[in-house]
């Protein structure tokens, strides 16, 4: 039943496979009983094996227990979901915030409860795959504009005239170029045809801004957005996501976004790890000046051996191939050096953009960077790349 399609999957090398990891995460883990460099994690702050996150989720499972038993309107609201959403709303500046299961589940949920107030939706054609499918299933009018193009935008929001409620969507990180939305154009437009903004801060969160409150911190956009999206499970180390707006947005959500209704509830252990992430993110802003430090060091590097990194801003670093028989050969010779990145295909990606996305974290030695730098090089050589 499904062999000719795995065979079509193979034969275009766009096949994937699971590897297994058997340590915890950081700058180098064991994968499949080897050692490497782990250069493709969102792990950026290198909290994910944190002693203080652990501690705190061992304390809250003596107490807690492991499991949350049922959705939070049932019986699964553990108090510590209070702490927790008073704790980011501060973080993000925002009235209100409300904690989802992930980031999947935050768009999707978002996205469908959004539809009884919105007519027309305008993403960015590069948006995350979870955009993508919260807007097929609101069954919402939606029309993409091509990355970043503010100009095609402008255009799309004024043939919609004034009778239309429109939402324009946009990562601030875009997770597979690693760019960063034009956010103050694209605030101003929607100020311009009334349009209400939905920002996924999902890999700008403890990254951008002084205090890594994100773009909106970046750009200096505090109150004028309506809903801002992001994750625990990249900068912060742990797990979960969280919509970030009004009092009146969250409560709305609360009673119509069909992922959080009929979701069980994190486990206790999680929801008191995420609290001491907050805490760590806020107060030990070194974390971020030395994620900082390394993506600078290595992106020159990079660019030193002309590797095309597209317009990477963030620690998000892809070296563009575009061939997808390429890019997984690159990635398992690298593999063979000691350097874990993946190759990332379509549908991914756009068909022809094949690449290796590289990922840096506060945690890398200059030493890791180093040895990952002269494997690429090297790997590049040996493909005729360089």
């Amino acid at each position: 039943m499904f062999k000719e399609d795995l065979e079509t999957l193979k034969k275009e090398n766009l096949f994937r496979i699971l590897r297994c990891v058997e340590s915890a995460q950081g700058p180098r883990f064991i994968l499949e009983a080897k050692e490497v460099i782990n250069m493709c994690s969102n792990n950026y702050l290198g909290l994910a094996n944190h002693p203080r996150l652990k501690e705190s989720a061992k304390k809250a499972i003596e107490k807690y227990g492991i499991g949350s038993g049922a959705s939070r309107l049932v019986s699964g609201n553990n108090i510590l979901y209070k702490e927790l959403e008073d704790r980011i709303a501060s973080f993000k500046e925002t009235e209100s915030a409300l904690v989802f299961t992930s980031g999947y589940t935050a768009n999707i949920g978002i996205l469908q409860a959004l539809s009884k107030k919105i007519d027309v939706i305008f993403p960015d054609r590069l948006n995350h795959a979870s955009i993508v499918d919260g807007i097929i299933l609101s069954r919402i009018d939606f029309k993409r504009y091509p990355h970043k193009d503010m100009k095609v935008l402008e255009d799309m929001l004024s043939n919609e005239g004034t009778d239309k409620r429109k939402l324009i969507v946009t990562d601030t990180v875009f997770s597979m170029d690693g760019d960063i939305a034009p956010m103050p154009e694209i605030v101003e437009l929607a100020k311009k045809f009334d349009a209400m903004v939905m920002m996924d801060e999902a890999h700008a969160t403890g990254v951008l801004g002084k205090s890594g409150r994100g773009a909106v911190e970046l750009f200096d956009l505090k109150g004028r957005l309506e809903v801002q999206m992001g994750t625990f499970s990249k900068a912060f180390g742990g797990f979960g996501a969280f919509v970030c707006g009004s009092k009146e947005l969250i409560e709305f959500l609360i009673n119509t976004a069909r992922s959080f209704i009929y979701t069980t509830a994190l486990p206790p252990s999680v929801l008191a790890a995420n609290i001491t992430s907050i805490e760590l993110v806020k107060n030990e802003p070194e974390l971020r000046k030395r994620l900082w430090e390394n993506m600078e060091y290595f992106k020159r590097g990079l660019l030193s051996y002309k590797f095309d990194i597209l317009e990477s801003r963030t620690p998000i670093i892809p070296i563009l191939l575009g061939d997808n028989e390429l890019t997984m050969n690159f990635s398992k010779m690298l593999l063979e050096e000691g350097i874990f990145i993946q190759g990332i295909r379509p549908p991914t990606v756009p068909k022809g953009s094949a690449r290796l996305r590289i990922t840096v974290i506060a945690t890398h030695t200059r030493e890791d960077l180093d040895k990952a730098l002269e494997a690429i090089v090297k790997v590049a050589k040996k493909l005729g790349i360089k």
